[in-house]
């Protein structure tokens, strides 16, 4: 029985995440994310009234057409996590299989969100809960198991497929954090059962291994730390004090709103992804915000919190959207003087997030960080860790697990071309049991070998 990976997006960027692995005549596929990068998406884009064809040639989500090709049966579409760039095109593609969505619970609730906000495709498939530590037949040769693992966003997993010809581990994305609020260390104790059991193929990502001094990924606890210096002397003065994060990042809101007790401010986390993550997480129990907070996500409900902001600075902080600099993310408007809240002189913000390393990106924020400026605003640019495991963790990660063959997908070809260089290292050999694909392509295992 041969084991086939087909890399079908994600290969040659971040984003755009989506994998197949065919054993035997079953077919098990993975993620199906957008390309935040192609056009001008961000966390506040609407893009449920275009349809998939405009979307593949443009180049936001992946190309899925080559399935056609593919002789087999898919029997599952399973997600690692509830990144846009994981699920964001689950409804322009899901319905043109008959198979069931997996994930774990705050995944699955964050793909039927995102199926119901769809307009041009009806997704009628199933959805079915996996959490980390189970298991699911997914057919009589195939099991899939959760694997839990830390990332930038809750109940995040490595999938396992268990197969006659050896395990299949999925490693798209993942940072070993043993100091999280909101979630336990990784399932290191698993991760090398596995290992000893005999993983036949790794498929891992590579998103942090072209950066400079990434030996190791700090823990969100250091985030927090770095944050509760920054606001520690803001909270009870009487300036305006504007957080900005990833709506998704579900630990570093919640570490925000702990801060925030320690104050008599209220909390207005603002924007249509603030709201879409906040909300579904506070559903599932997941984030606890504190007594007074509010979430607010449709125009005019933004523009009434932004308001009364604007009447009483000191009794509020602002937790938005937009830091990446967007136009017509909350933050950019805010700063660009298009809002209720007019940034005043002394007023503090704060951007929990990195410039995700773009021209756009850079020009965007770079312009909004100007204009907070000239309105006198001071500006912290620190408070951030990454979710992505570094080159010493992804070099743990081999050495538990010693997989025979390794595919590093989630990246460009530089950033496939470092992994490579890291896993020869550890002796692995190019072309023989690691293998660097392009979109389109695929990697035969022929019994294991």
């Amino acid at each position: 029985m041969s084991v086939e990976v087909i890399a079908i997006g994600g290969y040659e960027e971040v984003g755009k995440n989506m994998s197949a692995v065919k054993v035997g005549e079953d077919v098990i596929i993975f993620d199906m994310g957008i390309n935040l990068d192609r056009v001008h998406i961000h966390e506040d884009t609407d893009i449920a009234r275009m349809h998939s064809l405009d979307l593949i040639e443009r180049g936001v989500i992946p190309d899925d057409t080559l399935m056609k090709d593919v002789d087999g049966k898919v029997r599952a579409i399973v997600f690692s996590h509830g990144h846009l760039d994981h699920i964001g095109a689950v409804a322009k593609l899901a319905h043109r299989y008959d198979a069931p969505l997996i994930g774990t619970p705050y995944t699955l609730a964050l793909v039927e969100n995102s199926i119901k906000q769809e307009r041009k495709f009806e997704v009628s498939n199933p959805l079915q809960v996996l959490n980390a530590g189970e298991k699911m037949q997914l057919s009589p040769d195939i099991t899939l198991e959760f694997v839990h693992t830390t990332h930038s966003i809750p109940q995040a997993v490595n999938a396992v497929l268990h197969t006659p010809e050896g395990i299949i581990v999925y490693a798209l994305d993942f940072k070993f954090d043993n100091h999280m609020m909101l979630s336990p260390p990784p399932n290191y104790q698993r991760l090398r059962q596995l290992g000893k059991k005999g993983v036949l193929a790794l498929i891992v990502e590579t998103t942090r291994m072209t950066e400079k001094q990434q030996e190791k990924t700090h823990s969100e606890k250091v985030a927090r730390i770095v944050l509760e210096d920054i606001m520690k002397d803001i909270l009870p003065a009487k300036e305006g004090l504007l957080v900005t994060t990833f709506s998704s990042h579900i630990e570093r809101i919640q570490a925000i709103c702990n801060i925030a007790q320690e104050s008599n401010r209220k909390i207005l986390l603002l924007g249509r992804s603030m709201e879409r993550f906040g909300s579904i997480a506070e559903k599932i129990g997941i984030l606890d915000l504190p007594k007074g907070a509010s979430l607010f996500g449709s125009p005019k409900s933004v523009n009434r919190a932004l308001a009364r902001a604007e009447e009483n600075r000191s009794d509020y902080i602002l937790v938005t959207t937009g830091h990446q600099g967007e136009p017509d993310a909350l933050l950019p408007r805010i700063a660009s003087g298009r809002t209720h809240f007019n940034v005043a002189p002394g007023d503090n913000v704060v951007i929990s997030a990195p410039i995700i390393p773009n021209p756009t990106n850079v020009a965007n924020r770079n312009l909004m960080e100007r204009r907070l400026k000239d309105h006198g605003a001071r500006i912290y640019t620190n408070a951030h860790v990454s979710g992505h495991a570094g080159r010493e963790d992804h070099r743990d990660f081999i050495r538990m697990l010693q997989p025979e063959h390794i595919i590093p997908a989630h990246g460009s070809l530089d950033m496939l071309a470092a992994y490579t260089e890291m896993a020869e290292e550890e002796g692995y050999k190019m072309g023989n049991n690691i293998h660097v694909l392009r979109n389109g392509q695929a990697q035969v295992f022929n019994g294991g070998v």
